[in-house]
């Protein structure tokens, strides 16, 4: 499986921007995919999260009703629509794969997919610069 990110870049605060994550390889409806991002001098942290199949979803509550996660199975593409972007959403963004998802999806499976290790695969990163 491999990730390519794409679509970040510079935006003043309060703009818009969407990343791409195009996936190639096999993945399955059970499997979920993450963004995570890294700020510089912090660590690594859990933005958002969708199933191929269903779509559920979650996200970080710092993101939460500024940021929606979407996919688009015909394409194997996941996407990041972040609006009302602030200063403090600068980072680097990760999207990243987990294969290892149950078939059946288990209550309280989303604090595993807050966590970097339960995925399995990662694209490369792209910045995103929010300028105030």
């Amino acid at each position: 499986v491999q990730l390519q990110a794409s679509g970040g870049g510079l935006v003043q605060a309060g703009g818009s921007q969407r990343l791409s994550c195009a996936v190639s390889g096999r993945t399955f409806s059970k499997d979920f995919m993450g963004w995570f991002r890294q700020a510089p001098g912090k660590e690594r942290e859990f933005v958002a999260a969708i199933r191929w199949s269903g779509g559920l979803t979650y996200y970080a509550d710092s993101v939460k009703g500024r940021f929606t996660i979407s996919r688009d199975n015909a394409k194997n593409t996941v996407y990041l629509q972040m609006n009302s972007l602030k200063p403090e959403d600068t980072a680097v963004y990760y999207c990243a794969a987990d294969i290892r998802a149950p078939q059946t999806y288990k209550m309280g499976y989303d604090t595993s997919l807050r966590e970097a290790p339960t995925y399995d695969y990662w694209g490369q990163g792209t910045l995103v610069t929010v300028s105030s």
